[in-house]
Protein backbone atom coordinates (compact mmCIF):
# COMPACT_ATOMS: atom_id res chain seq x y z
CA UNK A 1 0.00 0.00 0.00
CA UNK A 2 1.61 3.42 -0.43
CA UNK A 3 0.07 5.16 2.28
CA UNK A 4 1.93 2.61 4.58
CA UNK A 5 4.56 3.32 7.13
CA UNK A 6 7.76 1.82 7.20
CA UNK A 7 7.97 2.19 10.88
CA UNK A 8 5.59 3.46 13.35
CA UNK A 9 7.20 3.85 17.00
CA UNK A 10 4.12 3.87 20.07
CA UNK A 11 5.31 6.38 23.09
CA UNK A 12 7.86 9.52 23.42
CA UNK A 13 9.87 8.30 26.47
CA UNK A 14 13.42 7.59 26.64
CA UNK A 15 13.32 4.32 24.59
CA UNK A 16 10.41 5.58 21.26
CA UNK A 17 12.52 8.88 20.57
CA UNK A 18 16.19 6.92 20.77
CA UNK A 19 14.26 4.40 18.18
CA UNK A 20 13.12 7.52 16.15
CA UNK A 21 16.65 9.07 15.92
CA UNK A 22 18.31 5.63 14.92
CA UNK A 23 15.30 5.30 12.23
CA UNK A 24 14.97 8.35 10.82
CA UNK A 25 18.90 8.67 10.32
CA UNK A 26 18.35 5.55 8.05
CA UNK A 27 16.24 7.64 5.82
CA UNK A 28 13.06 5.77 7.06
CA UNK A 29 10.98 8.41 8.31
CA UNK A 30 9.28 7.09 11.39
CA UNK A 31 5.34 8.17 12.56
CA UNK A 32 5.85 8.32 16.36
CA UNK A 33 3.06 8.53 18.08
CA UNK A 34 3.20 10.33 21.30
CA UNK A 35 0.68 9.22 23.76
CA UNK A 36 -0.46 10.86 26.92
CA UNK A 37 2.64 11.91 28.75
CA UNK A 38 4.79 12.69 25.90
CA UNK A 39 8.86 12.42 27.40
CA UNK A 40 7.61 9.71 29.17
CA UNK A 41 8.17 9.44 33.22
CA UNK A 42 11.34 11.24 33.02
CA UNK A 43 8.99 14.30 32.63
CA UNK A 44 7.77 13.64 36.28
CA UNK A 45 11.97 13.88 37.28
CA UNK A 46 14.08 16.76 38.37
CA UNK A 47 17.18 17.09 37.99
CA UNK A 48 19.03 13.56 36.08
CA UNK A 49 23.04 13.06 37.12
CA UNK A 50 23.08 9.11 36.22
CA UNK A 51 22.38 9.58 32.03
CA UNK A 52 25.83 9.35 30.46
CA UNK A 53 27.00 13.05 28.73
CA UNK A 54 26.25 15.35 31.51
CA UNK A 55 28.91 16.09 33.70
CA UNK A 56 26.38 18.35 35.74
CA UNK A 57 23.47 16.64 35.09
CA UNK A 58 20.35 17.88 33.54
CA UNK A 59 16.86 18.13 33.97
CA UNK A 60 14.26 15.44 33.49
CA UNK A 61 12.16 17.62 30.95
CA UNK A 62 14.48 19.21 29.65
CA UNK A 63 16.31 15.93 28.68
CA UNK A 64 13.48 14.61 26.73
CA UNK A 65 13.02 17.63 25.16
CA UNK A 66 16.52 17.29 23.79
CA UNK A 67 15.92 13.98 22.33
CA UNK A 68 12.41 14.65 20.92
CA UNK A 69 14.13 18.07 19.18
CA UNK A 70 17.13 15.36 17.86
CA UNK A 71 14.42 13.42 16.77
CA UNK A 72 12.45 15.74 14.56
CA UNK A 73 15.73 17.15 12.92
CA UNK A 74 16.68 13.84 12.10
CA UNK A 75 13.49 13.39 10.23
CA UNK A 76 11.08 11.88 12.41
CA UNK A 77 7.74 12.78 12.42
CA UNK A 78 5.93 13.15 15.96
CA UNK A 79 2.47 13.19 16.11
CA UNK A 80 -0.03 13.76 19.43
CA UNK A 81 -2.41 11.08 19.35
CA UNK A 82 -3.30 7.70 21.38
CA UNK A 83 -2.80 4.40 19.79
CA UNK A 84 -6.39 3.08 20.73
CA UNK A 85 -6.48 -0.20 18.83
CA UNK A 86 -3.76 -2.47 16.96
CA UNK A 87 -4.55 -5.29 14.09
CA UNK A 88 -1.28 -7.26 14.06
CA UNK A 89 -3.30 -10.28 12.14
CA UNK A 90 -1.90 -9.43 8.67
CA UNK A 91 0.65 -7.39 7.13
CA UNK A 92 1.03 -4.19 6.58
CA UNK A 93 -0.38 -3.65 10.68
CA UNK A 94 -2.77 -1.79 11.03
CA UNK A 95 -2.33 1.27 13.95
CA UNK A 96 -5.45 2.96 15.26
CA UNK A 97 -4.72 6.62 16.19
CA UNK A 98 -7.50 8.01 17.63
CA UNK A 99 -9.65 5.56 16.02
CA UNK A 100 -8.36 6.59 12.37
CA UNK A 101 -6.52 3.50 11.43
CA UNK A 102 -2.94 3.65 9.85
CA UNK A 103 -1.02 0.94 8.06
CA UNK A 104 3.10 0.13 8.70
CA UNK A 105 5.68 -2.54 7.85
CA UNK A 106 7.27 -2.45 11.26
CA UNK A 107 5.89 -1.48 14.84
CA UNK A 108 8.16 -0.39 17.88
CA UNK A 109 6.36 -0.76 20.65
CA UNK A 110 7.57 2.17 23.47
CA UNK A 111 4.71 2.50 25.80
CA UNK A 112 6.26 2.27 29.18
CA UNK A 113 5.14 1.74 32.59
CA UNK A 114 3.76 3.47 35.01
CA UNK A 115 4.94 3.52 38.55
CA UNK A 116 2.34 2.60 41.34
CA UNK A 117 1.51 5.25 43.73
CA UNK A 118 -0.74 5.11 46.89
CA UNK A 119 -2.85 7.73 45.25
CA UNK A 120 -3.59 10.01 48.04
CA UNK A 121 -4.08 13.92 47.76
CA UNK A 122 -0.59 15.20 48.66
CA UNK A 123 0.77 12.75 46.26
CA UNK A 124 0.64 14.40 43.14
CA UNK A 125 1.64 17.96 44.76
CA UNK A 126 4.97 16.07 45.64
CA UNK A 127 6.12 13.71 43.21
CA UNK A 128 10.03 14.75 42.44
CA UNK A 129 9.81 16.62 45.69
CA UNK A 130 10.08 14.27 48.44
CA UNK A 131 8.10 11.40 46.52
CA UNK A 132 9.74 9.47 43.90
CA UNK A 133 9.70 5.83 42.60
CA UNK A 134 13.71 5.15 41.64
CA UNK A 135 15.93 4.72 44.30
CA UNK A 136 18.86 4.57 42.06
CA UNK A 137 17.58 7.86 40.14
CA UNK A 138 17.05 9.69 43.12
CA UNK A 139 18.89 8.43 46.06
CA UNK A 140 21.66 10.52 45.37
CA UNK A 141 20.02 13.72 46.33
CA UNK A 142 18.94 12.51 50.09
CA UNK A 143 22.54 11.98 51.19
CA UNK A 144 22.59 11.73 55.28
CA UNK A 145 18.63 12.34 55.04
CA UNK A 146 16.25 10.51 56.59
CA UNK A 147 13.80 8.52 54.57
CA UNK A 148 10.73 6.22 54.38
CA UNK A 149 10.23 3.23 51.78
CA UNK A 150 6.81 2.14 50.89
CA UNK A 151 6.46 -1.56 50.36
CA UNK A 152 7.27 -5.29 51.37
CA UNK A 153 8.53 -7.13 48.01
CA UNK A 154 12.43 -7.65 46.85
CA UNK A 155 12.22 -4.15 45.13
CA UNK A 156 11.46 -2.38 48.69
CA UNK A 157 14.18 -4.58 50.86
CA UNK A 158 16.46 -3.81 47.53
CA UNK A 159 16.04 0.28 47.40
CA UNK A 160 16.06 0.73 51.54
CA UNK A 161 19.36 -1.41 51.44
CA UNK A 162 20.46 1.09 48.68
CA UNK A 163 19.34 4.30 50.31
CA UNK A 164 21.09 3.17 53.76
CA UNK A 165 24.37 3.50 52.01
CA UNK A 166 23.63 7.04 51.28
CA UNK A 167 20.78 8.14 53.85
CA UNK A 168 21.21 8.34 57.90
CA UNK A 169 17.96 6.15 59.01
CA UNK A 170 15.39 4.59 56.26
CA UNK A 171 12.15 2.99 57.48
CA UNK A 172 10.10 0.67 56.10
CA UNK A 173 6.45 0.78 56.31
CA UNK A 174 4.25 -1.98 54.76
CA UNK A 175 1.11 -2.70 55.19
CA UNK A 176 0.61 -6.28 55.97
CA UNK A 177 2.95 -8.36 58.68
CA UNK A 178 3.69 -10.28 56.11
CA UNK A 179 6.41 -9.99 53.19
CA UNK A 180 6.65 -10.80 49.82
CA UNK A 181 10.00 -10.35 49.95
CA UNK A 182 12.98 -13.42 49.47
CA UNK A 183 13.69 -14.38 53.16
CA UNK A 184 17.36 -13.39 52.35
CA UNK A 185 16.61 -9.93 51.11
CA UNK A 186 14.66 -9.72 54.07
CA UNK A 187 17.03 -10.85 56.88
CA UNK A 188 19.81 -8.51 54.97
CA UNK A 189 17.39 -5.39 55.80
CA UNK A 190 16.49 -6.05 59.18
CA UNK A 191 20.13 -6.45 60.31
CA UNK A 192 21.13 -3.36 58.31
CA UNK A 193 21.37 -1.44 61.15
CA UNK A 194 20.32 1.85 59.76
CA UNK A 195 16.79 0.44 58.74
CA UNK A 196 14.06 0.22 60.98
CA UNK A 197 10.98 -1.60 59.75
CA UNK A 198 7.06 -0.61 60.87
CA UNK A 199 4.32 -3.25 59.78
CA UNK A 200 0.56 -3.21 59.68
CA UNK A 201 0.54 0.41 58.80
CA UNK A 202 1.02 2.99 55.11
CA UNK A 203 1.59 6.47 54.49
CA UNK A 204 -2.20 8.72 55.46
CA UNK A 205 -0.58 11.74 54.25
CA UNK A 206 2.44 13.65 53.15
CA UNK A 207 3.24 16.60 55.06
CA UNK A 208 5.51 19.52 53.85
CA UNK A 209 5.76 23.49 53.39
CA UNK A 210 4.40 22.99 49.93
CA UNK A 211 7.71 22.67 47.88
CA UNK A 212 8.85 19.60 49.37
CA UNK A 213 8.36 17.01 51.92
CA UNK A 214 9.11 17.55 55.16
CA UNK A 215 7.41 14.88 57.41
CA UNK A 216 4.18 12.08 57.02
CA UNK A 217 1.74 10.81 58.50
CA UNK A 218 1.54 7.31 59.57
CA UNK A 219 -1.82 5.18 59.96
CA UNK A 220 -1.51 1.88 61.85
CA UNK A 221 -3.96 -0.12 60.07
CA UNK A 222 -4.97 -2.31 62.89
CA UNK A 223 -5.49 0.43 65.26
CA UNK A 224 -6.30 3.43 63.43
CA UNK A 225 -3.43 5.04 65.41
CA UNK A 226 -1.70 8.49 63.17
CA UNK A 227 1.46 9.35 64.04
CA UNK A 228 3.50 11.72 62.20
CA UNK A 229 7.22 11.37 61.60
CA UNK A 230 9.68 13.96 60.51
CA UNK A 231 11.59 13.02 56.97
CA UNK A 232 13.07 14.20 54.05
CA UNK A 233 11.86 11.40 51.31
CA UNK A 234 9.50 8.96 50.46
CA UNK A 235 10.42 5.92 48.00
CA UNK A 236 7.68 3.85 46.47
CA UNK A 237 8.74 0.68 46.01
CA UNK A 238 5.15 -1.10 45.46
CA UNK A 239 5.37 -1.81 41.71
CA UNK A 240 5.12 -1.06 38.38
CA UNK A 241 2.47 -1.73 35.87
CA UNK A 242 3.70 -1.78 32.16
CA UNK A 243 1.62 -0.04 29.57
CA UNK A 244 0.66 -3.61 27.64
CA UNK A 245 -3.35 -3.40 27.98
CA UNK A 246 -3.82 -2.87 24.02
CA UNK A 247 -1.59 -5.96 23.46
CA UNK A 248 -3.20 -8.32 25.63
CA UNK A 249 -4.13 -11.58 23.59
CA UNK A 250 -1.90 -10.46 20.53
CA UNK A 251 1.63 -10.67 22.03
CA UNK A 252 2.92 -12.70 24.77
CA UNK A 253 3.29 -11.36 28.43
CA UNK A 254 4.63 -12.17 31.11
CA UNK A 255 2.72 -12.86 34.59
CA UNK A 256 3.88 -9.49 35.61
CA UNK A 257 2.13 -7.81 32.53
CA UNK A 258 5.57 -7.17 30.49
CA UNK A 259 5.62 -8.32 26.54
CA UNK A 260 8.16 -11.04 26.45
CA UNK A 261 10.82 -10.22 23.85
CA UNK A 262 13.79 -12.03 22.42
CA UNK A 263 16.28 -9.15 22.65
CA UNK A 264 13.90 -6.75 21.42
CA UNK A 265 11.81 -9.24 19.15
CA UNK A 266 7.87 -9.76 19.58
CA UNK A 267 6.69 -13.17 18.62
CA UNK A 268 5.47 -11.19 15.78
CA UNK A 269 8.08 -11.00 12.86
CA UNK A 270 8.14 -7.04 12.58
CA UNK A 271 7.08 -6.13 15.82
CA UNK A 272 9.59 -5.14 18.39
CA UNK A 273 9.07 -3.67 22.22
CA UNK A 274 11.78 -1.53 23.53
CA UNK A 275 12.27 0.11 27.01
CA UNK A 276 9.96 -0.10 30.20
CA UNK A 277 7.27 -2.09 28.69
CA UNK A 278 9.88 -5.39 28.17
CA UNK A 279 12.14 -4.66 30.90
CA UNK A 280 10.82 -5.85 34.62
CA UNK A 281 14.36 -5.62 35.86
CA UNK A 282 16.26 -2.42 35.06
CA UNK A 283 13.88 0.03 34.67
CA UNK A 284 16.20 2.84 33.63
CA UNK A 285 16.72 5.65 30.77
CA UNK A 286 19.77 4.20 29.62
CA UNK A 287 18.81 0.90 29.29
CA UNK A 288 15.40 2.10 27.83
CA UNK A 289 17.51 4.24 25.64
CA UNK A 290 19.65 1.19 24.68
CA UNK A 291 16.61 -1.15 23.86
CA UNK A 292 15.44 1.84 21.58
CA UNK A 293 18.54 1.06 19.73
CA UNK A 294 18.00 -2.06 19.68
CA UNK A 295 14.62 -2.29 18.38
CA UNK A 296 15.41 0.60 15.61
CA UNK A 297 18.27 -1.47 14.14
CA UNK A 298 16.08 -4.88 14.60
CA UNK A 299 13.62 -2.92 12.70
CA UNK A 300 15.92 -1.18 9.60
CA UNK A 301 17.34 -5.21 8.95
CA UNK A 302 13.62 -6.53 9.25
CA UNK A 303 12.59 -4.18 6.56
CA UNK A 304 16.10 -5.22 4.25
CA UNK A 305 15.54 -8.73 4.69
CA UNK A 306 11.87 -8.34 3.58
CA UNK A 307 12.80 -5.98 0.33
CA UNK A 308 10.98 -3.23 1.98
CA UNK A 309 13.29 -0.39 1.66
Amino acid sequence: MSNTEKVIIIGTGAAGLTAAIYVARANLSPLVVEGPLGGGQLTTTTLVENYPGFPDGIMGPQLMDDMRAQAIRVGANIISGMVTKVDLSTKPYKIYIDGEGKFAHTVIISTGASARYLNIPSEKKYSGFGVSTCATCDGFFYRGKDLIVIGGGDTAMEEANYLATIANKVTIIHRRKEFRASPIMLDKAKNNPKIDIITDSTIDEYLGDGKVITGARIKNLITGEMQDMRIDGVFLAIGHHPNTELFKGILDIDEQGYLITQETQTKIPGIYAAGDVQDHRYRQAITSAGTGCMAALNAQRYLEMENLI
